[in-house]
């Protein structure tokens, strides 16, 4: 009895071993596949081209359209011009005050 749940128990394991192993090679490998490797060059590409913060591959009527988006937003946002709308607002949460409340003993 005893020696039937250990060989079920080897059963198992070894069942659980050969999935993690299928499950975790493909990534340890480099990129063999070809798809992934142009997602990663094109990826490493981008980076290098937008390494300024600008919009990459822009012409001047997208550069215009945006700041035509932009100063339309702030228009409708109420914003009075000298506002950077593309940078995110701060908020500021004063510490209040509170009173401390007392309690009589009865």
């Amino acid at each position: 009895m005893l020696s039937q749940s250990i060989l079920t128990g080897i059963r198992v394991l070894r069942t659980e071993a050969r999935r993690n192993i299928a499950i975790v090679a493909p990534a340890l490998s480099k990129s063999s596949d070809p798809i992934q490797q142009l997602f990663l060059d094109k990826v490493r590409e981008y980076k290098q081209k937008s390494a300024g913060g600008k919009m990459v591959d822009s012409n001047p009527e997208i550069e215009k359209e945006l700041k035509n988006e932009l100063d339309r937003v702030a228009k409708q946002y109420g914003s009075d011009g000298k506002t950077d709308m593309l940078k995110f607002p701060e908020f500021k949460f004063p510490d209040v005050k509170i009173d401390p409340i007392t309690q009589s003993a009865n």
